[in-house]
């Protein structure tokens, strides 16, 4: 390959890496920056709410408080390595998605819509008599409210990190970690609230059986509504990777509000028949999980191609084989194909470490800018070595010191 091509392909690795942001870190602290300080009220404002409601109660129902505060640490700590794993392209840094998660806990919550929903149940029950109101208040107040709400939270994420939001991935990614946020704190409240539906006397047992409920729907609840609405929230407002795309947006968040209104709703549209809202809640998971797949299948191909344009140098250079390219920026099924090229189990695990190698060399290199600092050439040297089978370094070199800013 000539020199030429060679450093065509560079450029259009820094091209890539400029557009998507990809590497790029995160300062939180912007004083000088507005959404730093709405964030900040709004986020403060609901975590003294959150606090104040437990305080005011954790003399009565503490067990139950304690017990559904750890199921959920649990449950939140597996949804968040699910979504973080989800992310194989260009991961929003660590801080970025604790702001989003803080947002959606605390701000899009309490501060938020704990009081619009309240607000909009009364004034239907005004308008159309309490028993209507109880029926479909909640699935006609909470899918607007709600979704609002945390999709207030990625506006703000845009405007604290705007080289780092770039694509209606970007969107679906921290949509998903508003979403958790959201939807963790949310069922703490349940919790505690089955906690006293029979004055406290069996307050784990009750709260217990919320836990387990929230749980087994979790995946299909608001991280999942929050990610659909927030991809759609991107390609509406259109971003520097992402071209507008207002009729896809506003499809998107339309999804995600109708998903959320008709799950709320369940019990009203079966007319309170138990089996009936049993098959028609399974079959809104089902719905549901199958929108997400697609519009992550929609919104990755951006991200893809990215990661080609950073990774194609390596192939050029011999550092990476054509075929761990096509897998890397390939979907699943390309992945498991790759490693079940392997004759027999060892080459199959090797191939799958080949692959986290290559992901690896891909961050190195994105942090990095495309240069050849000490990281990246001892990622690419792990690649090559854990192709070949042979035994690990002594010892990896110490990275050179990084910025934290949205530089």
């Amino acid at each position: 390959m000539t020199a030429a091509t060679l450093d065509d392909l560079d450029h259009a690795r820094i091209t890539a890496l400029d557009t998507s942001g990809w590497g790029r870190s995160f300062t939180f602290f912007q004083p000088r920056n507005l959404a730093f300080w709405v964030y900040l009220v709004l986020v403060g404002t609901g975590m003294f709410t959150f606090t104040a409601m437990l305080a005011g109660r954790y003399a009565a129902y503490g067990r139950a408080i304690v017990v559904s505060g750890v199921l959920f640490a649990v449950y939140g700590a597996l949804l968040w390595w699910f979504t973080h794993s989800i992310d194989r392209y260009a991961h929003q840094p660590v801080a970025l998605r604790v702001t989003a998660f803080g947002w959606g806990a605390f701000a899009a919550t309490w501060t938020m819509a704990a009081h619009a929903n309240d607000a909009v149940r009364n004034l239907y029950a005004k308008a159309f008599g309490q028993a209507w109101s109880l029926d479909w208040g909640a699935g006609l107040a909470a899918p607007f409210d709600e979704e609002i709400a945390k999709g207030l939270g990625v506006l703000l994420l845009i405007a604290l990190a705007p080289r780092l939001v770039r694509t209606a991935f970007d969107g679906f990614i921290l949509g998903a970690f508003v979403g958790l946020g959201f939807q963790l704190f949310e069922d703490i409240s349940y919790a505690l609230s089955s906690a006293g539906s029979q004055f406290g006397a069996n307050q784990v047992e009750a709260a217990l059986t919320t836990v387990w409920l929230r749980m087994a729907t979790g995946l299909s609840g608001h991280i999942l509504y929050s990610a659909v609405f927030c991809a759609g929230l991107v390609y509406l407002l259109g971003r520097p990777a992402e071209p507008r795309r207002v009729g896809r947006g506003l499809t998107l968040m339309a999804t995600a509000m109708v998903l959320h209104g008709v799950w709320d709703s369940t019990a009203a549209l079966v007319r309170g028949h138990t089996a009936l809202v049993l098959v028609s809640m399974l079959a809104v998971i089902v719905v549901a999980l199958v929108v997400a797949a697609k519009v992550f299948t929609l919104t990755v191909s951006t991200e893809r191609e990215f990661l080609r344009a950073v990774m194609a140098p390596e192939v050029a250079r011999g550092a990476l084989a054509e075929s761990e390219l096509e897998a890397m920026c390939g979907d699943r099924k390309a992945r498991r194909r790759f490693r079940r090229a392997g004759r027999n189990r060892r080459d199959r695990v090797r191939a799958a470490h080949v692959l986290e190698a290559a992901y690896d060399l891909a961050d190195a290199l994105a942090v990095a800018r495309g240069t050849d600092t000490a990281r990246v050439q001892f990622v690419r040297s792990e690649l090559a070595r854990i192709r070949a089978g042979a035994r690990p370094p002594v010892k990896e070199p110490r990275p050179a010191a990084e910025g934290c800013g949205d530089k």
